[in-house]
Order: structure tokens, then sequence, then C-alpha cells
């Protein structure tokens, strides 16, 4: 017969195990009120109004360590709790749909937004009542649930917005400045990317809360979400930016697209914002399907220029008489996107495509040779979807082309082995399709030059060039 467990181990008894709620009288109250506050039920009358009155006692007869007691291993734990109980409070205080927003309504949101607002003041109090104390090292495992639900609010309620009123601004302006100064922030900013180098700041965290509120489906569930994004984003700049670009632009192209003058605009901030703050020329090709959507070419006239044509252009300027080699290999990197995104209307760039390209293939670039490499890519692309005006140009690109074999075969140490057979590599391929897009003339002048050509890797090339023009097959390997 199987002893009870609970004689065999007497000392288990009544002692919280991992998931259950925290085992002080005030785990099993917050947890009433939490119910409360989330139940379907309870939206129904005055039943969250009571919650909150309640919440507003514990907050003020907790200490501090029944308030942060548990730890970030324990799901159930009051600092995990807190947390549950600030996003249910957040989203009390949310403003309804835009088309259900009445002016009574709103109204109705300034004063549950005050009311939360004095509820987040006591509990931070309690916690830098505790920071100050030293007697309740747990307040910062509270304070990394806290502060993310309580950052949001405090964005919501701060703007001036049809759902808040002078009352509402102002406590959550408090609510706002007690956060920096509990997370010991000197600003907003400093509270998003973090004060210095080593720390990470709360921009993931914050982002992480707002996604499930900024998908297709439900941005206009939270008429808020979308201003504390923007308001959010315009606080983080150069270089923090830089990593969190898949989290930021979903949303403000979703925001800009939408058929609402309003947010057209918020939208566009938010990109503009993206394009000074994120050094990633790339990102704006993501951009220009949006903006330029009334651009479409309905024939007869000439097509319209776009904004990837405008960029395009300014790119060509700065890359023309640049002479450091970091920028040049930074300009050399996104130009194939720009080529691939405009295809044949790239011929509207010919002449000052054709001057960048000599120009970048005739200086050596370093080891790596990044940029080189990068400029074969780009004529590549060039001459396969502008190849009917590529044969005026075969004298000025074959040259290049042998130039460049020839510096490279002759090249003695200073560019490793595998990066040479890359740039020859690249360079036969773009004179196989030069022989394409000038029918088979670049074959017959490379006849005379194997002639008198004694480099073993020169006449390689040659050799290649005129195998796959006569129709056999051409291995790199």
């Amino acid at each position: 017969m199987e002893q009870d467990s609970s004689r065999e181990n007497p000392s288990r008894e009544g002692a919280s195990l991992p998931g259950d709620p925290p085992s002080s009288a005030l785990g099993p109250s917050l947890s009433q009120v939490l119910h409360r506050l989330t139940s379907e039920e309870s939206r129904r009358g005055k039943a969250r109004s009571a919650a909150i009155k309640d919440l507003g006692a514990l907050i003020e007869a907790a200490e501090c360590d029944q308030l942060f007691e548990g730890n970030d291993t324990s799901l159930r734990g009051m600092p995990e709790m807190l947390g549950q109980v600030a996003k249910a409070l957040g989203k009390y205080a949310a403003p309804p749909k835009e088309q259900e927003g009445r002016a009574h309504g709103y109204s109705e949101v300034a004063e549950k937004g005050a009311a939360v607002g004095v509820l987040f003041l006591k509990l931070m109090g309690k916690i830098e009542a505790a920071k100050n104390s030293l007697l309740c090292p747990t307040w910062k495992i509270g304070l990394r649930h806290l502060a993310g639900p309580i950052y949001i609010f405090a964005v919501t309620h701060s703007l001036e917005q049809p759902w808040t009123s002078p009352r509402s601004r102002d406590v959550a302006g408090e609510v706002l400045s007690l956060l920096l100064r509990v997370t010991q922030c000197v600003s907003v900013a400093g509270f998003l990317h973090g004060e210095n180098e080593d720390e990470k700041g709360r921009f993931t965290l914050v982002m992480e809360l707002l996604k499930p509120d900024l998908n297709k489906e439900s941005w206009k569930n939270n008429p808020a979400t979308k201003h504390v994004f923007s308001w959010t984003l315009q606080h983080v700049t150069r270089p923090w930016l830089n990593q969190h670009l898949e989290r930021i632009l979903p949303p403000s192209l979703l925001i800009s697209d939408d058929y609402q003058t309003e947010n057209k605009i918020l939208g566009v901030h938010c990109l503009h914002h993206i394009v000074l703050n994120v050094a990633v020329l790339l990102c704006l090709l993501d951009l220009f399907p949006v903006l330029e959507k009334g651009l479409h070419w309905k024939g007869g006239a000439a097509r319209p220029t776009t904004h990837c044509d405008e960029v395009l252009r300014l790119i060509l300027t700065h890359m023309e008489p640049e002479h450091r080699l970091l920028l040049r290999r930074t300009y050399a990197r996104n130009l194939p996107a720009f080529v691939k995104r405009l295809g044949i209307l790239t011929v509207r760039h010919l002449k000052r495509l054709e001057r960048v390209i000599v120009s970048y293939l005739e200086v050596y670039d370093g080891p790596e040779e990044e940029a080189r490499l990068k400029i074969l890519e780009t004529l590549k692309l060039l001459m396969q979807c502008a190849w009917p005006r590529i044969s005026c140009r075969l004298v000025v690109l074959l040259k290049a082309l042998l130039k460049l074999i020839c510096d490279v075969a002759r090249d003695p140490n200073l560019t490793p082995e595998p990066v040479k057979n890359a740039l020859l590599e690249e360079a036969t391929d773009c004179l196989i399709l030069l022989d394409h897009c000038s029918q088979g003339q670049v074959k017959g002048l490379l006849a005379k030059i194997l002639q008198s050509c004694e480099d073993s890797k020169v006449q390689n090339c040659i050799r290649k060039v005129q195998q796959v023009s006569e129709g056999a097959s051409y291995d790199r390997n």
C-alpha cells in the first residue's frame, strides 16, 4: 500500500510549487483582482471599477517583500503577476475602436486613465521606497515586469488625443517621470535604447508588447497603438535603430498604406524617421512600392520618373568622385539591388553607370575586393536587363574588363587566391554576356589577343569566353 505523499514529505505541505500562486495572503487577493479585471463577466456593470479600488487598497497596505516575492523562474510569482495586472490595467484604460468612439466613451476613458495612473504612481512609489531602503532587493525583478506595460500606458494617456483630458495627461506625465526616475534613466531615449553601451534598453520589450496590436487585422482595434508606436520610434535614433529594422518597418508601411489621410501622414512620418536613422540604403527599396502606388504607367507617354530613379541618380552622383574605400564599398554593395529593381528603366542612367563601373573596376579595393565584385555583379545585371543598349558600349566595357583581368592575373600577393578566382570568374561571366549583347563581336576581338597573350590566367579566361560563345558548356570548376 502506497503511503500518502503528504505524510512522506511533511516539509512540503503548504509550500509553493513552480506554477502555483504566491503563498502570501497578498497573492490570492491579487489573483482575484486580476480575474475581475480580465474576465468577460466583469466587463458588464461596475465590477472592474470596484476591482480598481480594491487593487489600490492592496497596494497601499502591502509591504515591499510581499509585492515582489518570488522570482522570474516562478511563472506565477508576484513579479510576474504584477506584470499581468499592469497589462490588464492598460487594456482597461485603453480607448475603444475609432468607429465605436463617442464623446461620452472617450470621457470615460480619460477618467479610467486618471484612475489607473494613480494606481501606477502608488505601485512605483513602493518600488522607489524599496530601492532607497535597500531592504528589498527583489524590486528590480518587479520593475522588469512592470516597466513595459507602464510605459505604454503613460504614453497612451500623456498625448493630446480625444481619449485624454488635462487631468489624465497630467497623471500620465507624472507616471512617465516616475518611471524614468526609478529606472535611473535621464530621458525617454535612454529608457528605450539604454543610457550607455552596456545597457540594452527596453525598446525591444516595448515593441514586443505592441506587436500583437500592430498587425493588419488588429492595428485599428486600439487607436492609441499607432501613436504610441510613432512617438516611441521618434525617440530612438541612429545607431540604435539599425538593429530593429525588421520590427519597425512593417508597421510603418502598414500605417502609411491606409486609406485615411491622417494615417498616411503618420506612417510617412515614421518612414521618414527610419530613412534618416537607419544606415541601410536597401530599406528604401521596400518603401518605394508604397510611395509610388499612384505612379502606374498607362502606356503612350514616357514612364514617370520614380523615387527609385531619384535615389539611384543621387547614389551615382556621390559614387563618381568618391575616393574613400569604405564609402565606395558601401555604395557598390547597394548598387545591384537598385539596378534589379529598375530593370529596363536602368537605361535612363546608362551613361553615369558606365562611368562608375569603369572607374570602380580600375581601383584595387583591398584583400576582399568587395567593391569590384559588387560592380561586376551590377554590370552583369545591367547587361541582362538593358542588353539592346550595350553593344554601342562594347569597346569601353571590353577594355575595362580586360584591364581588370590582367591586373588580377599579375597581382603577385596583394589579393588572396580565392578572391582572385572570384574576380576572374565574374569578369569572365561579364565578357560572355558582353559577347551575347554584341552578337559575337567579343569573340572575334579576343581571338587576336589570345595569339599574343602569354599569361596563362588571362588565356584561360579568354578560352572560356570562346567556348561558351561557340556553344560549348562553361564549367567554372
